[in-house]
């Protein structure tokens, strides 16, 4: 009992003790776990782990003991509460467990098995099921992730061995959590605590461990890819549980994030806080996909994955086995790469040890290792990541209204997170070895490398580096980078800077692009986009039309308000896209067609419904459409047009009139398609079955050669017909027709597109076919819904339009007056209004309104009005009119009245009463006159005396301006004064008046008078008066107006039979004048009567005359029209069945040669001395460039062999041959020999053969006649006429021209060079044309007649320098000659020489439909008393420096000529002959020089192309329409 007591007495002291310590130790006693067969119950077990839980998480690390704890963790890391089957039972062991970790910290109670079996739980079971914010246990599970992230405990899971698998599992769940907890039911997603809490663990994971496993580096680096679209796609994919989710998951992925996902948020932050270890994790990372990658050799890596691929060291290096990368090598390489993208957005620290090994992959071996590599680091320094580029800003050409420079959207990126271009800072400063190496990749070999180089700097420079900007070197060079890349060997790469200039925004092009060059200049980024829509491969061009055209669409706002820096960087767009339709390609035509109707004038512009309904403001937006009551669509489109036109040159000009033209031609051959489509009746024919095929069979043919694949146009055209679907007929008639305004031609053209995509019969690519040819016939442009607003613009002159809409009137008037329909008598009411009076003068814009009402009325008489009003205003503008044409085209609106005799003979004695020079109106009178005299001859012949008397004796004799130059002086004034005015329309009335007559019989003596003035006025330079005082400015006028006025009267048969031989030399002479602009518009008017058949067959020679031509510009046109004419007629050729047959459809330009030969015997530059000699072969070569091929080589060697044949029976020139043996001009001799030498140097060099022909063709009697005797036959047959030495120039010029004929093609950057650019190096140097000094003639029976004794070659003339390309200083003359025999104007024979020639006979006009077209005779010759503005040449002119030295030079020449010349020449005649020398020659010094460089180098296939697509504008534009009233027209000159 004491012991008892003892103890009982020690034992409350002791108890008393433990108790106190029990106190500050845990007080949970109950057991947890259990024997096997006696579980404890659940809801015992929850109630006693919630106690424990309770009662822990009220303790403090510091104040408990430790042992207390012993019991408790030991029973919770049984397997029992481990494994237990309920959630709660793990929820709740899971707490209490965190609990015992947090209060037993650093050490653990735990050995390290159980601490395995406890992250087991932890990792696998308890993280895990955050992700389901509806599990009842919710609040445990955050428990457990807060207190190991604030306790840090996790970090045990360190020293546990064999943890990896556990440490990846936790970095998955994780990273799984954060991106599944978005797709949950409930829609809750986890609160913010949760992913701090989340990425704490894992920076303490990374952080604390010594390693981690590559394993746990991919699920890191792998969330820098969520952005990445495809990623997610794939990646979802594989983990679909069942139907409904995958469905919802696939709505999902289809939208668009806009922020970083969180698991992103987690790996940047992990990267960012670790910087040091993720840098080298991240290295190892790429170093085995990379390095290992580029040293793959085996196939048998193509089963490994990438953390067995450093165990790849022992892989057999056979040389049989396939190098590079495997197909999964290449798939881990692009993510590797498309990882790096992102980790420079977000970490780029941890990038350091990567750059290297990027940039090493740039010089790897492997195309496909430097393709990812040029790609990703072009990526990053575009701060682009793996969600790529934001989508593209919306640049719709037919939106409304326009994009402009200001536009919000147009000035900054995306507000997308994800996409939005972001670099943290310059990768270039950062790593400039490596940006450096990047730059160097536009030089690599592989053009994949460089198109992927192209798009990176293109997203370099879009995106400014990442919005942290580049300086202006960089950019600099960068945007030189693109243009070069733009004109790479490989189409590849030429397509991919074109479409990386498609990425710009407007505000980029203008302020990126547009500081290095406009659309015109030459080595620019937008200069070569020019350029490239000319390309040769069909894929280049079509793109560059496309990017080129929707740009200035939708620029075409801007432009339209005048803002400078666009227009001058994208305003000349449309001439580039339009220029391209002289490469004749079929391709490019098409492509042309689908630019001008889809991006320049879309025909979906402006979007606008007209009629908005009551109900319809909630649609108003649908299919890009608005509603806007206010605005006129109709207007917008023609203000639309008109910009395009005002800011086209001249080449556009006449392809875009020329569109025009092509749509009548084809709008007629589209009805008769469509009519015979019904007679066809898809097959079905009751009668006439043969001829309605033929004729469908024919008129396919002719569709089919508009479009670039013949035979599927044709097939898709037959199964159209076949289908025989009216309705389709019908929407094609409406496109079609004058009458339907533009919304209905558009809905036409809309519904029958939607019809035949929707039919099941029609045959697929139908489409294809059609709809360019609907774009071709119908009404788009030229429609009489777009009238109204071009004439608005015409009299308002809003944006400076009023010039190009009265020029699209005229074009409209002359071309489609039935268009006007709608719309004459609001232009009648307008002339009305406007009408002057002896006190008020008319507005000048009255013109184009006269012109366009006379047009008009030429056709449609009926639709005039006939009111006295009217009639009234029409007086008034024939007498008061300013400037005057507006008389001329009143007049003609006059005459279509009812009652025309007593209005004429009323208003011809009003113009001839009382008039004075000076006097009210007298310019009016003088015009009204003039075009009386066409229209009513009759009705004037009553005051024929008085008008002739004004004519000659007030106007022409008169001078009243002073002249303060010599007698010899000749020059061109822009500004036209008065008189020089009056004398062209007094030159007109006697014209007229000769046109006019009726009586062929009288003709020639009623006409005589004043073909000896146009004579006297061509071969006197002007000069018309005995005293010599004509004003300088006033000659060059007259002379090309007497020019013009010969080739008018020329268009007539009977007319055209008194030009003899030798005025019509003079004539020729013309072309050749001193001045250009007279050279220039005798030229036009020459080549367009030429091409509408106007004109015989001998007026072909003129344009030859232009091999001495100093002007490039003009050169190169007359050149190209004249290879147009060679391939008309030699497809006609082609097209013909026999010889016989295309006669005279096929071989004008090989007949007109003997014409040229006899033209140059007469030339007044021309003598038999050697230089001479060779210096003439300049224009045989000039005529053998232009128009001889293999096939005619023989057909022109003939024609040159019979003229040596016959005799000269044309009035022999002074300088002809006076030997005795010879009583007959030898010149012909000479040049006979010198063309046959020259033709056999030609086909030499060329390696062609001349064949014999069978056949003998007689030569025009007018100019040959055949030898009487037979002995001089055979003497002149036998005798060599040139002279010793020719021989070896003649070769060296033929072979520099071939020579340079043929370089000119191998550059591919001239396929867009047509804009007067010239290029500076390696050029072809000019061939030499004369000495500076001349030898004194000998006579001429020593020189010019040749004999069979060799003589020393002549010294002075080095014809190997010659053949180098030195140039000499003296060009040819071109002369004017001074005629003073007795001419007969009888020349019957020139009628008979076509038909002697078996050539194409041309066509007269009618006496009387030249009277109701005699407006444009007029017309035409107006340029004479304007600005000059038709003869600028495409802004080419000569420099006034040069023409000064040109004029001394030639001035000290020809006075040294006169001296040595043995014929005696009057002052007139020296004169004339400094001015024919001066067009010539070409001025000394580097200009000129530069001018002669490369004239003659064109591409023999480019010569062809061109000349074909030129004769096809010619065509089109010389298209007369069928009542002839183009007459009335100003349209500009038809030959290009």
């Amino acid at each position: 009992m004491p012991t008892r007591t003892a103890t009982s007495t020690a034992t409350p002291v002791v108890v008393a003790g433990e108790t106190e310590q029990l106190v500050s130790g845990l007080q949970f006693n109950e057991p947890l776990s259990w024997r096997a067969g006696k579980p404890i119950a659940v809801a015992d077990l929850l109630r006693r782990l919630q106690a424990l839980f309770k009662e822990m998480r009220g303790m403090e690390q510091e104040e408990n003991e430790r042992d207390s704890f012993t019991k408790a963790a030991k029973e919770l890391a049984s397997p029992n509460l481990l494994g237990h089957k309920d959630k709660g039972v793990k929820a709740w062991t899971a707490c209490c467990l965190v609990e015992i970790l947090r209060l037993c910290a650093p050490d653990a109670p735990y050995t390290g098995q159980q601490l395995k079996d406890i992250f087991t739980l932890l990792i696998r079971v308890i993280l895990p099921a955050l992700s389901d914010l509806s599990n009842a246990y919710n609040n445990q599970h955050l428990h457990v992730l807060e207190s190991l992230a604030q306790v840090k405990s996790v970090v045990l899971l360190t020293d546990i061995p064999s943890s990896e698998e556990l440490i990846e599992h936790l970095f998955t769940s994780f990273f799984d959590i954060s991106t599944n907890s978005s797709k949950a039911s409930s829609g809750e997603q986890l609160g913010k605590s949760v992913e701090i809490n989340m990425t704490s663990i894992l920076e303490i994971m990374v952080d604390e461990s010594a390693t981690l496993s590559a394993e746990v580096i991919d699920v890191i680096v792998a969330q820098f890819l969520r952005t990445d679209p495809r990623v997610s796609n794939a990646s979802s994919g594989k983990n679909k549980k069942n139907g409904l989710q995958s469905a919802l998951e696939g709505k999902q992925l289809k939208l668009v994030l806009k922020d970083l996902p969180p698991a992103y948020n987690m790996a940047r932050t992990i990267c960012n806080a670790c910087p040091e270890k993720m840098a080298r994790y991240i290295s190892q990372y790429f170093n085995d996909v990379i390095v290992d990658a580029a040293t793959s050799t085996s196939s048998k890596n193509v089963g490994k994955n990438r953390s067995n691929r450093r165990g790849s060291d022992n892989i057999d290096d056979s040389d049989d086995e396939p190098s590079g990368p495997t197909e999964e090598d290449l798939k881990e390489l692009y993510k590797a790469h498309q990882l790096l993208r992102e980790l420079w957005r977000a970490s780029p620290a941890v990038l350091q040890n990567v750059i290297p090994q990027l940039e090493a992959e740039l010089s790897a071996e492997n195309v496909q290792l430097r393709l990812l590599a040029t790609e990703s680091l072009g990526d990053i320094i575009s701060g682009v990541g793996s969600a790529g580029l934001p989508p593209p800003l919306t640049m719709d050409p037919s939106a409304y209204p326009t994009l402009s420079l200001s536009d919000p959207m147009d000035m900054g990126p995306s507000q997308n997170l994800l996409t939005k271009p972001s670099s943290p800072f310059k990768f270039s400063q950062a790593h400039p070895q490596a940006y450096s190496n990047f730059l160097r990749r536009k030089k690599d070999k592989s053009p994949l490398i460089r198109s992927a180089w192209t798009i990176g700097i293109g997203r370099i420079l879009t995106t400014s580096a990442g919005n942290v900007g580049l300086s202006q070197n960089e950019e600099r060079d960068l945007i030189d980078g693109l243009a070069h890349m733009m004109a790479d060997a490989d189409e590849k790469v030429r397509i991919a800077a074109i479409r990386v200039v498609e990425t710009f925004s407007l505000k980029d092009v203008i302020d990126k692009l547009g500081p290095s060059g406009s659309v015109t200049t030459r080595n620019s980024v937008l200069g070569t986009l020019g350029d490239r829509v000319r390309d040769r491969r069909h894929t280049v061009h079509v793109e560059a039309m496309r990017v080129l055209a929707r740009l200035w669409g939708v620029a075409s706002g801007e432009i339209a308000a005048g803002q400078e820096q666009v227009i001058s960087c994208i305003g000349a767009a449309p001439s580039r896209i339009l220029d391209a339709y002289y490469a004749n390609d079929t391709y490019i035509n098409v492509s042309l067609d689908r630019v001008i109707f889809e991006q320049l004038l879309p025909m979906s512009y402006p979007p606008i419904k007209v009629k908005a309904t009551k109900n319809a403001n909630s649609n108003a937006q649908v299919n890009g459409e608005t509603e806007a009551e206010s605005v006129d669509p109709d207007k917008l489109r023609a203000e639309r047009i008109l910009i395009l036109v005002r800011d086209l040159d001249e080449r556009g000009k006449k392809v875009f009139f020329a569109i025009q033209s092509r749509q009548l031609v084809l709008a007629k051959v589209m009805t008769a398609y469509l009519q015979r489509c019904e007679d066809f009746n898809g097959g079905v024919m009751d009668e006439n079955e043969s001829q309605i095929k033929d004729h469908l069979t024919r008129l396919i043919e002719e569709f089919s050669k508009f479009l670039p694949d013949p035979p599927k146009t044709k097939a898709d055209l037959w199964k159209f017909a076949k289908l025989h679907d009216r309705r389709s007929y019908q929407l094609i008639r409406f496109s079609i027709a004058p009458e339907s305004d533009y919304r209905t031609v558009y809905k036409a053209i809309k519904e029958f597109t939607k019809r035949i995509e929707t039919s099941t019969t029609a045959p697929a690519g139908l489409l294809d076919t059609m709809i360019p040819l609907l774009y071709r016939v119908g009404v788009i442009i030229y429609n009489k819904s777009h009238v109204p607003a071009v004439m608005e613009y015409s009299r308002s002159d809003e944006k400076s339009l009023a010039g190009t809409a009265h020029e699209i009137l005229r074009e409209i008037s002359s071309r489609t007056p039935e268009v006007l329909k709608a719309h004459v008598q609001e232009i009648c009411r307008t002339l009305e209004e406007e009408a002057p009076t002896s006190k008020k003068p008319n507005d000048p814009s009255a013109v184009a309104n006269l012109k366009a009402c006379a047009s008009f009325a030429s056709r449609f008489a009926k639709e005039i009005p006939q009111d006295r009003r009217f009639v009234q205003a029409m007086t008034n503008f024939a007498l008061f009119g300013t400037p005057a044409e507006t008389a001329k085209f009143a007049v003609s609106i006059i005459m279509t009245t009812s009652d025309t005799m007593e209005l004429a003979k009323d208003l011809v004695r009003r113009c001839v009463i009382g008039f004075e020079y000076g006097g009210e109106g007298f310019l009016s009178r003088l015009a009204s006159l003039s075009q009386l005299m066409l229209l009513v001859p009759n009705e004037v012949r009553d005051e024929n005396d008085s008008v002739v008397d004004i004519a000659i004796q007030k106007v022409l004799l008169q001078v009243r301006t002073p002249s303060s130059e010599g007698p010899d002086s000749y020059k061109w004034a822009e500004v036209v004064d008065a008189e020089c005015e009056a004398k062209c329309w007094a030159l007109k009335i006697l014209v007229n008046r000769i046109r006019s007559h009726s009586s062929p019989e009288t003709l020639s003596e009623f006409a005589a008078p004043v073909y000896n003035l146009l004579s006297t006025l061509i071969t006197q330079h002007g000069e018309i008066g005995p005293k010599k005082n004509t004003p300088a400015s006033h000659k060059s006028r007259l002379r090309l107006l007497a020019a013009r006025l010969y080739l008018k009267l020329c268009s007539k048969k009977f007319h055209n039979a008194l030009l003899d031989p030798t005025d019509f030399n003079a004539l020729s002479l013309v072309a050749q004048d001193a001045e250009l602009p007279v050279r220039s518009g005798f030229l036009q008017r020459l080549k367009k009567y030429l091409g509408q058949q106007r004109l015989p067959q001998r007026f072909y020679t003129i344009p030859f005359l232009l091999a001495f031509e100093p002007n490039d510009y003009l050169k190169l046109e007359t050149t190209t029209w004249i290879r147009s004419r060679a391939a008309l007629f030699s497809n006609m050729k082609s097209q013909s069945s026999s010889l016989a047959g295309s006669s005279k459809a096929s071989i004008v330009m090989e007949s007109v040669f003997a014409r040229l030969i006899s033209l140059l015997a007469h030339h007044p530059d021309y003598s038999s001395s050697v230089e001479d000699l060779i210096d003439f072969s300049r224009y045989l070569i000039f005529y053998l460039q232009n128009v001889a091929t293999e096939e005619n080589l023989s057909l022109v060697y003939h024609v040159a062999q019979r003229v040596k044949q016959c005799r000269d029976v044309v009035l022999p020139s002074a300088r002809s041959s006076t030997e005795p043996s010879f009583p007959i001009n030898s010149n012909l001799y000479h040049l006979s020999d010198l063309a046959q030498l020259t033709i056999r140097k030609f086909e030499d060099l060329n390696s062609w053969n001349i064949q014999t022909l069978p056949a003998k063709i007689r030569l025009p009697s007018s100019l040959f006649t055949e030898l009487k005797s037979h002995d001089d036959a055979q003497r002149i047959a036998e005798l060599n006429h040139l002279p010793e030495g020719v021989e070896d120039g003649v070769e060296a010029l033929v072979r520099a021209s071939i020579r340079a004929g043929r370089s000119g093609g191998k550059k591919r950057k001239s396929e867009g060079d047509i804009h007067g650019e010239r290029r500076e190096a390696k050029r072809v140097r000019a061939i030499p044309i004369r000495k500076a000094e001349r030898k004194e003639k000998k006579s001429s029976h020593k020189t010019g007649a040749g004999t069979k004794t060799p003589k020393r070659k002549p010294q002075g003339v080095d014809w190997v320098k010659m053949d180098k390309g030195e140039e000499s200083n003296e060009r040819r003359r071109s002369g004017r000659v001074k005629t003073t025999e007795e001419k007969s104007y009888a020349e019957r024979e020139d009628e008979e020489d076509d038909d002697e020639m078996e050539v194409l006979s041309w066509e007269y006009v009618e006496d009387e439909l030249e009277k109701a077209e005699g407006a444009e005779s007029e017309n035409e010759d107006n340029d004479v008393r304007t600005n000059g503005k038709e003869e600028k040449l495409g802004d080419k002119k000569e420099p006034v420096r040069e023409k000064g030295k040109e004029k001394g030079r030639l001035k000290s020449r020809a006075n040294a000529r006169e001296k040595k010349t043995s014929t005696p020449s009057t002052p007139a005649t020296s004169a004339g002959k400094v001015k024919r020398k001066q067009t010539r020659q070409r001025a000394p010094g580097p200009d000129s020089r530069s001018r002669a460089k490369g004239r003659d180098t064109r591409a023999g296939v480019k010569k062809n192309q061109e000349a074909k697509a030129e004769a096809e504008v010619l065509q089109l534009q010389n298209t007369r329409p069928d009542s002839g009233d183009d007459e009335i027209s100003d349209a500009p000159d038809d030959s290009v």
